[in-house]
């Protein structure tokens, strides 16, 4: 086989540095050895995405994950910019001039409407914004709720429909010592609501809960947890030895709840199935919901489908959240199937509408795949991706940069957004929010404000060390992939960024051809 002219280091942005985008950086420099540089791209000052802004404050374990993409921080090839979007401060022409590989890792930042009469209501929401607003997330910190209602709808049978149901239920006492908004912890603290619904238009076998989500709502601490016998078996349209594990043990938990008498607990989340939503009451507001009544019916491939009856059925309420699936967005020039909701893409390459493959552009998460899976299923998801990078990399099929250095892709970064947050400015973030934390004994008090995120991450060092890293292996995240919300302004918009001159950096090793052997490196 002929040598190839391979270029090192090899120059990569990743676009997102939400779970998807660390673990593809991650895969890149697994090997120690591979001449390989990446540069983590992130629109907020803050990493991590929906670990940060999704995983709900009641799961500190859950977000124990982060371990795993610090130690990959950690790594001297890697570089992080935060405060920097696509399509507002750089563009892919950019890009491309400085990067051999561009690999886009935005999530599904926009949410699944019902697309039913008056779902635009006040007190009718989406379950990203609720989210979001009670997670600190930039974006939706000045959302307002109205939680003075008795009653809440949850339209959804995920994980991330009992998180909600979890937030709107938990006591002061369980939400004092979480990691929730400052501006959300007194509205969910004095919160009316006595009862939460929550809704799903299959039945209990296919709902895409995980068991720990299900089973820890009965360790709430002033909660009953009902599901009707006799609903809960009308809705088991297959025999149980028929089920996935998964799916069994979530029939086992629920049958337990429904052997369960109420204690008389302030609050209630009762569990409904075969309800598929078709019109929102109200006039100034919402008052409730009219659902219709599924059947679960096998189609020709013996799936099981939610087909409507004609059985109606009102529940009265005066807040209803929609958590029914998310949506990915397209990015500027970049191929997009709105079918789907997915960048066009061949098992991580992205490609044209009429098939041919971009070279040297990858797509990696919900973006590429679709709204599915847990935290965890975008590491295997990037190894795929990673997989056809490294394969395109040893054939050559990449972008060729005019200037692939590492200081001249700081510059032209730097030249387009003045305030830039490196992983030494996220860090002094982490250590200036978990120090407000810490007096309050929490986890940390979040920053909303990305002006303030930008002024602590610029702030001078501080002298000490940095602490080590925990030890402590990290949780796998049983939990979905939360999206970002949907190109939202910074505190102060402008139109267009400010230039700067960037600071010097050390230089990178010279560009070369082949490896020191004359040979093309293994990668």
């Amino acid at each position: 086989m002929p040598s190839i002219s391979i270029p090192t280091p090899i120059r990569i942005a990743v676009i997102g540095a939400g779970p998807a985008g660390a673990y593809t950086a991650g895969h890149l420099l697994a090997d120690a050895s591979r001449p390989v540089q990446v540069d983590l791209i992130e629109r907020l000052p803050t990493p991590w995405g929906l670990v940060r802004s999704g995983v709900a404050p009641d799961h500190p374990k859950i977000k124990t994950v982060t371990r795993v993409y610090e130690r990959t921080a950690a790594d001297a090839r890697l570089r992080y910019y935060g405060n920097v979007e696509l399509g507002r401060d750089i563009s892919i022409h950019d890009l491309a001039g400085h990067y051999h590989a561009i690999v886009y890792a935005t999530g599904a930042p926009g949410d699944r409407p019902l697309q039913i009469p008056r779902e635009d209501l006040p007190g009718s929401h989406a379950a990203t914004d609720f989210v979001g607003w009670y997670n600190a997330h930039p974006h939706h910190r000045h959302l307002t709720f109205d939680l003075s209602a008795r009653r809440a709808i949850v339209i959804g049978n995920g994980n991330v429909a009992l998180d909600l149901a979890r937030m709107l239920t938990l006591t002061p006492q369980e939400l004092a010592p979480t990691d929730t908004a400052d501006h959300a912890l007194q509205p969910l603290a004095r919160s009316g609501i006595e009862e939460v619904v929550v809704v799903g238009r299959r039945g209990p076998a296919q709902a895409s809960f995980t068991n720990p989500e299900l089973i820890e709502l009965k360790d709430l601490a002033d909660v009953d947890v009902i599901v009707e016998p006799a609903e809960l078996q009308a809705a088991l349209a297959l025999p149980q030895d028929s089920l996935d594990t998964t799916a069994k043990r979530n029939v086992q938990i629920l049958r337990q709840y429904s052997e369960q008498k109420p204690t008389g607990a302030r609050r209630r989340i009762v569990l409904r199935f075969l309800l598929s939503p078709v019109e929102i009451l109200g006039d100034r507001r919402v008052s409730g919901v009219v659902f219709v009544r599924n059947q679960l019916v096998a189609d020709g491939s013996g799936t099981l489908r939610a087909r409507p009856t004609g059985e109606r059925q009102t529940i009265q309420a005066g807040l209803v959240f929609r958590a029914i699936g998310y949506r990915g967005t397209p990015l500027p020039s970049v191929p997009f199937d709105p079918e789907r909701s997915v960048i066009c893409n061949r098992a991580g390459r992205v490609i044209e509408l009429d098939g041919r493959i971009r070279p040297g552009e990858y797509v990696v998460g919900w973006i590429k795949r679709g709204p599915s899976g847990v935290i965890g299923t975008n590491k295997k998801d990037a190894q795929e991706t990673v997989r056809a990078i490294l394969q395109d990399i040893q054939s050559g099929q990449l972008l060729q940069p005019k200037d692939p250095t590492r200081e001249g892709a700081h510059r032209m970064l730097a030249s387009r957004c003045a305030d830039l947050v490196t992983y030494q400015g996220w860090r002094q973030i982490d250590s200036h929010e978990c120090s407000l934390g810490e007096r309050q004994g929490r986890p940390r008090v979040k920053l909303t404000s990305i002006q303030e995120m930008v002024q602590i991450a610029s702030s001078p060092a501080p002298r000490e060390a940095a602490a080590p890293l925990p030890q402590t292996p990290p949780q796998e995240a049983p939990h979905p992939e939360q999206p970002r919300p949907q190109t939202p302004p910074r505190d102060s918009p402008r139109a267009d960024p400010p230039r700067r001159e960037a600071p010097e950096l050390v230089p990178d090793s010279p560009t070369r051809a082949v490896s020191s052997s004359g040979r093309a490196p293994d990668f």
